[in-house]
């Protein structure tokens, strides 16, 4: 592995972005078109992160289930807004076992439909409620465009599903898995600060009443939409009739909830905090938080490099030893730079003698060293130091890349000049964001929770609301 292979991030993102996923041994891509396989050092991320949220969402009262991949197509074709919204990704199965089905069955492109006809048959009472499941799995939309980790074909996620009594607690559990779960995971985990706020009528999930987003920044300017979670209000439950007796034996509907969370994350991941010399993870995130590199991994220099990693391996810390004897030095620290290693602990004869501790930080490439005696001490400062940092830095990225406009000129002069989000006064008006889009391949990202008077940046009228737009991926 050499970074002379890698292209500069900062003159062509797209191809850094192409070459540092499969230099870092993250993925590879899939022989069915726009599928991908996950290697050991890139599926070790999304277990970091399956832990993160698992803990969080168990806590909360919610518990993990699976149901069938396969969907009848009936299920889907039940409500109108999400069969229209998924129409053109769905794969469609029309034989099995050598025979024509019956009924074309939906390779699963999300769970509603099939989850709810069971909630239908287990919700009767309001005894049953609130009803909440969470299942990881693995999704099919068929894209016409895709990019490892940000758009496949197949991905992998998290999907809740909850049913309530009442609209303010399904409200309350909607907030819940956005601010709570996923905006504290994004930072404290990955380290990586964005906005929160409300879809537009044209950008909300497919059935929903509304949708709730985090919205990130990318180097190039351009928004990821980076996790999702809907108030469905009660558009399902009329569909599949999940109906409960309340406690005044009064027939009524659940109101219910969807969020997920999927593996395009890593993809924000690599691009928001990877640099010319390859991936930057965040110690929390990282599968090697901390990799032992000896000059020459044998006698008392390996020896030595064996203790530091017992020390560390005590304290709960990620560690691997790199003693393989058919790379050279110089390729180790290479390589353990391209796959973004947090810290890296070079060891030599120099360092055994004066029982010293050479180290590189991941984040800033700088160099240092502490006596052997403090390895642990310091490590775990760096670490925590590195996740501090990093998120400090990706919060500032965010607010230099957020400008205003007061009018369309100035929304496309932003464009033009800086792109990043722009914040406006807008009134949400599908006709109007499908002609911006049109003619600026700008969308609304989100409203903010935040209001002031002021005019609408396209027609000129009056409103309160604040949001969001920007270029996306």
């Amino acid at each position: 592995m050499s970074k002379s292979q890698l292209p500069k991030k900062s003159e062509n993102s797209s191809e850094w972005y192409t070459a540092v996923i499969q230099l870092a041994d993250l993925v590879d891509y899939g022989p069915a078109k726009g599928t991908m396989i996950m290697k050991p050092y890139g599926y070790a991320i999304w277990e970091l992160v399956q832990q993160a949220l698992n803990e969080r969402i168990k806590a909360h009262g919610v518990g993990n289930a699976y149901f069938p991949l396969f969907i009848p197509m009936s299920f889907l074709e039940k409500e109108k807004d999400h069969i229209d919204g998924f129409a053109p990704e769905l794969a469609v199965v029309t034989h099995g076992g050598g025979e024509k089905l019956e009924e074309p069955l939906v390779v699963r492109p999300t769970s509603e439909t099939i989850m709810y006809n069971s909630y239908a048959k287990w919700i009767h009472s309001w005894r049953d409620l609130p009803l909440m499941m969470n299942q990881w799995n693995n999704v099919v939309r068929w894209e016409k465009r895709t990019t490892p980790f940000l758009r496949t074909s197949e991905f992998l996620w998290q999907e809740g599903h909850t049913a309530h009594a009442t609209h303010e607690e399904a409200i309350a559990m909607q907030k819940w898995a956005m601010d709570d779960l996923y905006v504290e995971v994004y930072r404290d985990y990955f380290a990586l600060d964005g906005f929160v706020g409300y879809k537009s009528q044209s950008e909300r999930f497919a059935g929903a009443a509304n949708t709730l987003t985090f919205e990130q920044m990318m180097p190039s300017g351009k928004a990821l939409q980076s996790c999702t979670s809907h108030d469905l209000g009660q558009h399902f439950s009329e569909v599949f009739d999940i109906s409960f007796q309340d406690q005044d034996g009064n027939d009524s509907k659940v109101w219910q909830t969807s969020w997920g969370f999927s593996t395009r994350s890593i993809g924000g991941l690599i691009l928001a905090h990877g640099d010319d010399n390859g991936l930057r993870l965040p110690p929390k995130i990282a599968p090697i938080q901390v990799v032992v590199v000896p000059v020459k991994p044998e006698g008392e220099v390996y020896e030595y490099s064996q203790k530091i990693v017992d020390v560390l391996q005590r304290q709960g810390v990620r560690v691997e030893l790199d003693a393989r004897d058919d790379q050279s030095f110089g390729y180790k620290l290479n390589k353990w730079e391209v796959k973004g290693a947090p810290i890296i602990l070079k060891i030599g004869g120099k360092e055994a003698e004066a029982q010293t501790v050479s180290y590189r930080r991941r984040d800033t490439l700088e160099d240092s060293s502490f006596a052997v005696n403090e390895t642990a001490t310091k490590v775990l400062e760096l670490l925590e130091t590195i996740q501090h940092d990093m998120l400090k830095e990706s919060t500032t990225f965010r607010d230099e890349h957020t400008r205003e406009a007061a009018t369309y000129e100035e929304f496309k002069q932003c464009l033009e000049e800086h792109k990043g989000f722009i914040k406006v006064h807008w009134e949400d008006n599908a006709e109007i964001e499908a002609k911006i889009k049109e003619e600026t391949k700008a969308t609304s990202r989100c409203r903010l929770e935040e209001t002031s008077e002021g005019v609408d940046f396209y027609t000129g009228k009056p409103t309160h609301t604040v949001w969001l737009f920007a270029q996306s991926y």
